[in-house]
């Protein structure tokens, strides 16, 4: 039988009654796809769903790490990070300090991307790394740095663009061996981010749909990519808004390539390509 607004409507309303979590904002269409799965994957149907949210805790949990989409990639869209490096850090490389959040990081490949450009430019002893998602799961897997070497291989390209070549001097290449970053393993299908990188962020649950900055503290560059399509316009504008007010003077938003700002509030914003800057 398939899934109506109705019944999703019931399942958003259980949810928001027996816990802390609200999807009543999220895109109905990704969320009901993601539903769908669940009942398959847990062999439900909606009434049965329903009531293991109401009589089941951990069940919420585990339905919450179900609905919330993990994608992420080292170096994800070469372009935005050459952006980054040329662009954002360079100009905050003066500062004697300088925050950055990653918000919705996942398993935290993202996160560990800009620890390697911040290390490479000098940067990584004055910079605050802090990283936040609702999945616990994915937190976990973060903070262990191990993933899957041949899943990763092509990315290791972005990791060349980024890390080996400026865009700006085509001539100018640096001999950069993964190895300075990771224990690879190729027989056991791994690579394993190296300690001294692995243990500088600040890993932390957060719902940024319920709950604002728990980071207490401004920031300088705020990531969160690739999360906001999945939130009705309304939502999106509330958690930039939240962003807008954690940034410092002229602190920098930046969103997935194919995400952007829309409404009254794009007028706290200068937007230069893909940088949002905060007005003063």
């Amino acid at each position: 039988m398939p899934v109506t607004p109705e019944d999703i409507s019931k399942v958003i309303v259980t949810i928001k009654n027996y816990s802390s979590y609200d999807f009543s904002q999220y895109s109905k269409k990704s969320f009901t796809r993601r539903i769908e799965k669940v009942l398959i994957d847990y062999r439900l149907d909606i009434d049965k769903l329903i009531n293991s949210i109401k009589n089941k805790p951990e069940f919420i949990e585990d339905l919450v790490r179900s609905i919330t989409v993990n994608t992420t990639e080292l170096f994800r869209d070469p372009r935005l990070w050459q952006t980054i490096r040329y662009r954002v850090l360079s100009k905050l490389a003066s500062n004697r300090k300088i925050n950055i959040w990653h918000a919705g990081s996942s398993t935290g490949q993202e996160v560990y991307s800009m620890l390697i450009l911040l290390n490479e430019m000098g940067l990584l002893d004055q910079a605050n790394v802090f990283a936040s998602d609702i999945n616990t799961d994915v937190l976990k897997k973060a903070k262990i740095g191990e993933y899957s070497y041949r899943f990763n291989l092509e990315y290791f390209e972005n990791f060349d663009k980024v890390i080996k070549e400026n865009p700006f001097k085509l001539d100018e290449f640096s001999e950069v061996p993964y190895e300075k970053y990771f224990d690879v393993n190729k027989l056991n299908d791994t690579i394993k981010v190296k300690d001294f990188i692995r243990k500088k962020p600040v890993w932390l649950k957060h719902d940024m749909v319920t709950e604002g900055n728990i980071f207490n503290t401004k920031f300088d560059l705020i990531l969160c990519r690739n999360v906001l399509i999945y939130f009705d316009t309304d939502l999106q504008n509330r958690v930039i808004n939240t962003f807008y007010q954690s940034l410092f003077r002229n602190g920098i938003l930046l969103l997935g390539v194919h995400e952007s700002i829309m409404g009254a509030i794009t007028n706290n914003f200068i937007k230069s390509g893909l940088v949002y800057q905060k007005k003063k």
